[in-house]
């Protein structure tokens, strides 16, 4: 394999359009080299802005191009296992749109095919490869902040009403849908991300539409050294994209682009233990999806292990589960393992 891997994209989502393949086309490891679309009208104009020159109208011929090394995966939740598995089981690695799957037993199973074929599996949790996030959890690691005792995360948008009532958009469908898979995944695995640790127990509470579907939740995550996390995920409420780390010794304030920053300069504030005002601190801009590819990309060429691992992504699953339960039960959940056993069986 040459120093640059070529890309088929399988679907025409908004994400792939407006971020995954102009990241691709910008980047210095690969290209996009076709599209599978079931209206491939409709892909041609971003084909001939990125100089892609297969289209495909079917999945299946993508996935049959022997020329393709890797495949992004930016179709609704509820198709990531089927076509996750095809395309590895078709000799592609794979970078999935994130969650990963609708829940962790399929999240296993997506694992195990790309362990026994070989290839690379990496769901696209593109924060991580921002320098303003990963400076933040350098921070953490090394104790700038103390024990970190809660973590505060918010994603939360408001979808106009008509968009609410026809129930037609895929975030509203029963399957795969809800607040909590859409955006608590954020939440989630920066939570866990920057405690170093995954929860025992959450609880959790949701509103639902008539199709029992979450619009509207809230968590809470217990880590067994008695540290906590929050998790806020919404359909129906302003713009809320923020997160905070609360040590023993300071904290960590992002505004609300904390996971979409786009190429604008990034802001965090850090307050030591008994300040009122912080100190800003500003990280210049980047495109953090190019970096997620180039960083894939870079891994398929070296035969290197993606940074964000199968059984991370299997992790969080695990806890979205937890707290999906949680809110239908209204009781807390633990975690364990022999949840995901007795789901898989």
């Amino acid at each position: 394999m040459n120093n640059r891997i070529k890309w088929g994209i399988l679907g025409n989502a908004t994400i792939a359009r407006k971020c995954v393949i102009p990241a691709i086309g910008r980047s210095a490891n690969g290209r996009v080299h076709a599209i599978a679309s079931r209206k491939p009208r409709e892909t041609e104009a971003i084909a001939v802005q990125y100089n892609v020159s297969n289209i495909y109208s079917q999945y299946e011929s993508l996935l049959d191009d022997d020329q393709i090394d890797a495949v992004y995966i930016p179709l609704p939740n509820h198709l990531h296992k089927a076509w996750t598995i095809r395309a590895l089981k078709s000799g592609k690695h794979v970078l999935c749109e994130k969650p990963l799957a609708c829940n962790a037993a399929e999240a296993v199973e997506m694992g195990q095919v790309a362990k026994k074929t070989g290839l690379h599996l990496m769901e696209g949790l593109m924060y991580r490869f921002h320098p303003r996030s990963r400076h933040i959890h350098q921070m953490v690691c090394r104790g700038k902040i103390g024990t970190p005792r809660l973590v505060r995360t918010s994603f939360c948008f408001r979808m106009e009403e008509d968009v609410l009532e026809k129930k037609e958009n895929v975030r509203l469908k029963k399957r795969g849908g809800g607040a909590l898979l859409d955006v608590g995944c954020y939440g989630v695995s920066v939570a866990r991300w920057m405690m170093g640790q995954d929860p025992e127990s959450v609880q959790a509470t949701a509103h639902y539409n008539s199709e029992g579907v979450d619009i509207h939740a809230a968590g809470v995550l217990h880590f067994r050294n008695g540290s906590l996390a929050t998790v806020e995920a919404s359909f129906v409420s302003s713009l809320q994209q923020t997160y905070s780390v609360i040590g023993e010794d300071g904290s960590i304030e992002l505004p609300h682009n904390a996971f979409i920053p786009w190429e604008e300069d990034a802001a965090y504030v850090y307050r030591g233990r008994n300040e009122d005002v912080g100190r800003q601190e500003i990280v210049p801009g980047t495109d953090e999806y190019r970096l997620m590819v180039e960083h894939f990309s870079e891994a398929v060429i070296n035969g290197t292990p993606p940074e964000v691992q199968v059984q991370d992504s299997i992790q969080n699953m695990r806890v979205l589960d937890a707290l999906a339960e949680s809110a239908r039960s209204g009781s807390m959940v633990a975690i364990s393992e022999k949840r995901i056993q007795n789901r898989s069986a």
